[in-house]
């Protein structure tokens, strides 16, 4: 079986997310939420670094509820700060904070964060054909307008390489190699779902 040439084979809850999350659409709120939050985390390190987290981030931030991270005060930044589970970087978690204004802001004006974000691959995954030999980029045209869009609305830590990966995990773009057998099983998938408007 063979899988995306960065999955680490020796890091069995790295092969559980390409394998059951990675490049898989998503179209719930609350879940590209939860993206976003540890995606901005990542900046500057491995996302194996985040990943391993995952669990310590969503006690930390109340499950990933836009609303009441949204609300959080300095005492609970200084708290956070104490969390030795998290990324205790302060400019990070104050742009979680302030991400999660944003992205409720952005809910209200297009009825759903998703809506607001797919629209920038025209509604449905980009699926791109790249064998494991050729050159990946790490950013396109479309994570360089989503990410201006943010960062113009007030959104921290998500430059077009992150926005990129966010694109990437959340299937916005399908990025699985031609080789890797999730390829194909996520394309047939989501091959009948019709664009999100």
């Amino acid at each position: 079986m063979h899988r995306c040439s960065w999955v680490d084979l020796s890091k069995p809850d790295y092969i559980q997310y390409h394998d059951q999350e990675w490049g898989i659409p998503i179209y719930d709120d609350l879940h590209l939420f939860e993206h976003l939050t540890l995606e901005s985390s990542q900046a500057g390190l491995s996302w194996y670094t985040v990943l391993r987290k995952r669990e310590n981030y969503r006690v930390a931030f109340d499950q990933f509820n836009p609303q009441r991270i949204a609300n959080y005060d300095e005492q609970k930044i200084e708290a956070l700060m104490g969390n030795a589970g998290i990324v205790r970087n302060r400019k990070k978690i104050e742009a979680i904070i302030g991400n999660a204004r944003v992205f409720l802001q952005i809910q209200s004006e297009f009825d759903s964060f998703a809506t607001y974000s797919w629209r920038f691959v025209g509604g449905q995954p980009i699926i791109h054909t790249r064998s494991e030999s050729d050159q990946w980029p790490t950013t396109s045209p479309e994570s360089d307008a989503m990410s201006q869009d943010l960062r113009q609305r007030g959104f921290k830590f998500f430059g077009s390489t992150i926005c990129y990966a966010h694109m990437q995990a959340t299937g916005m773009v399908n990025d699985h190699s031609l080789e890797c057998f999730r390829r194909q099983e996520i394309i047939d998938a989501y091959a009948s779902r019709p664009a999100l408007a």
